[in-house]
């Protein structure tokens, strides 16, 4: 099942992916896995409709499915980057199969209250928070970098036709066996995916020179990395315009068919049904409009056809219109979350994929999860009707709000390892260095007066690549003797974190290194040179010294200075 079994194709189509084996045995596993995910979705909401009817209570829900995400990925990219993510994912998804297991078991014995509801539903969102950075993080090594954007599409295109065939399924079943059944359904599909992971075999990652970097140290990391990407800070400001707003239709559309004359469980499973066949639809059309579209036109326009969507689904009064505005619905969807989620995936290396992918879903599930409540709240007080068209509206002002975050800028970066530093020199008296820190580097330019503009310009864009591979803080700085010479100077938390930095930095990032040092004119390459604090040791010995009154440096018999 390795993904390297398979030569790459000739060409990227539609369809490229699926001549990779490992590929499609994961999506064929996601899609039975997200069938499940949707019939747990549709059965969590609409017995929180049977439990308690009130808006803001049933958008509560949406937001107790998304919530754990926001506070959760982070932590769980972190994770992702540093340890085997098979078996992590393994792990996860098999503690996530029992959640729902003792779910089914509570509801089908008639014990579930409203609050116990929601407390499953935040454990069933905090393991998805917890696979989602960790699978998002694999597709790249599934397939070659020609092939990624299918197969993202295809990936989505798997996630809309759960979604026209789990809720179906759902009103089915909760009509046919009991509210249970759609939590049954779950957990059988959540074994499937524990049992496809367990027969891929990816390739063998090359073994780590460095020791795993420290949880928190990660964390911090990530976060440093995706604020200073400006591919992917763009991805995420259309990321919030746009799902903030969207929010609206997820979770009122449970409200809205209850609402539709002779609406109920059968009826909300078709609207879900019909979301999925407009997504599907839109999947299938997208490589083509692509040729012709760009990423930001395309989001663009997905965002119109959501908020006509939301428009139609707030003034609905029978089923065929909620019907129209489902179909829609996917169709906008899909082509907004293709063009965000290739947009994140083009503008990330591979060291930070999973942590970069979880700031983003970040971004995405706080927002859904904080606009669920908001428009809850909005449908409560004024009305449904009234909550999606505010919402509708909102999502058509921030398209020219933020038009000038464009996305895809990093489809035409080269983001593989540069590998072009060999490992600097630590003299052998310093023994093993890599807990000690911080470590700060300098580097010495020589600058004519003439060029000094154009340095400082080229080198301000360079302490992006330090931050986003691990420095904390940066800076720049003229010699007051011989002003032709600057000095670049960096911090990092240790010399493993250092080392790391060598080995992160991407030959798109090598072009800046280059364009700064063609400012230089001195003789000699410019000097770089690492400073290490003192080590643990020696620093615990110092200090116990000075607590117990060692050397003030003072000759004997002399006053202390005042």
């Amino acid at each position: 099942m390795s993904s390297t079994a398979s030569p790459a194709p000739p060409a990227a189509s539609a369809w490229s992916p699926f001549r990779y084996r490992a590929f499609a045995l994961l999506w064929t596993a996601t899609l039975v896995s997200n069938i499940g995910t949707w019939m747990n979705d549709v059965g969590s909401g609409w017995l929180m409709t049977v439990l308690s009817p009130s808006p803001a209570v049933v958008a509560l829900v949406q937001s107790a499915t998304t919530a754990p995400v926001f506070l959760f990925a982070l932590f769980a990219g972190a994770l992702a980057d540093r340890i085997d993510r098979r078996r992590y994912l393994i792990v996860v998804n098999a503690i996530v199969a029992v959640v729902v297991a003792v779910l089914a078991l509570v509801t089908s014995l008639g014990l579930m209250t409203p609050e116990l509801l929601l407390l499953f539903t935040f454990l069933i969102g905090t393991g998805a928070a917890f696979v989602a950075p960790a699978w998002q993080a694999v597709v790249p090594g599934l397939v070659p970098r020609e092939s990624l954007t299918p197969a993202i599409a295809l990936n989505s295109m798997g996630i809309n036709i759960s979604r026209a065939i789990g809720p179906a399924l759902a009103g089915l079943l909760i009509t046919a066996v009991g509210l249970s059944a759609p939590f049954i359904a779950n957990a059988v599909s959540t074994v499937v995916i524990v049992v496809a992971l367990i027969a891929w075999r990816p390739a063998p990652e090359p073994a780590r020179a460095l020791p795993p970097e420290p949880i928190l140290g990660a964390m911090l990391t990530g976060l440093r990395h995706a604020a200073r990407n400006p591919a992917l800070r763009a991805t995420m400001l259309r990321s919030f315009a746009f799902f903030t707003f969207a929010s609206a239709y997820w979770a009122l559309l449970p409200l809205v068919a209850r609402s539709l004359p002779g609406g109920g469980a059968e009826l909300y499973g078709v609207l879900l049904a019909a979301v999925g066949a407009g997504a599907v639809g839109g999947a299938l059309s997208l490589p083509a409009l692509r040729k012709r579209v760009d990423s930001n036109r395309m989001a663009a326009a997905g965002t119109v056809v959501t908020a006509v969507a939301m428009i139609l689904l707030g003034i609905a009064d029978e089923a065929v219109v909620a019907l129209v505005a489902a179909l829609l619905g996917g169709l906008g969807w899909i082509a907004v979350l293709t063009s965000l989620n290739v947009s994140a995936q083009t503008a990330l290396p591979n060291w930070v994929r999973a942590r970069g992918l979880a700031v983003t879903l970040m971004v995405f599930f706080g927002c859904m999860s904080a606009g669920a409540a908001i428009w809850g709240q909005v449908a409560a007080a004024g009305s449904i009707g009234l909550a999606l068209l505010i919402a509708a509206a909102g999502a058509l002002v921030a398209i020219p709000l933020t038009w000038g975050a464009k996305l895809g800028q990093g489809e035409a970066q080269d983001l593989s390892p540069a590998l072009s530093w060999a490992d600097p020199v630590v003299a052998p008296e310093l023994g093993e260095s890599h807990d000690r820190g911080p470590v700060m580097v300098t580097i010495r330019y020589e600058v004519h007066e003439a060029d000094v503009e154009g340095f400082l310009a080229a080198i301000g864009t360079l302490s992006g690549e330090r931050y986003r591979n691990g420095a904390h803080d940066w800076g720049v700085s003229q010699d007051a003797a011989e002003p032709q010479v600057w000095l670049e100077w960096f911090m990092l938390p240790s010399w493993a974190e250092h080392l790391r930095h060598h080995a992160r930095t991407t030959r798109h990032e090598q072009e800046m290194h280059a364009a700064v040092r063609a400012f230089h004119q001195g003789a000699e390459p410019p000097e770089v040179r690492h400073y290490l604090a003192p080590s643990r040791s020696l620093a615990r010995r110092a200090s116990a010294s000075a607590r117990g009154g060692g050397s003030t440096g003072q000759a004997p018999g002399e006053a202390p200075a005042s």
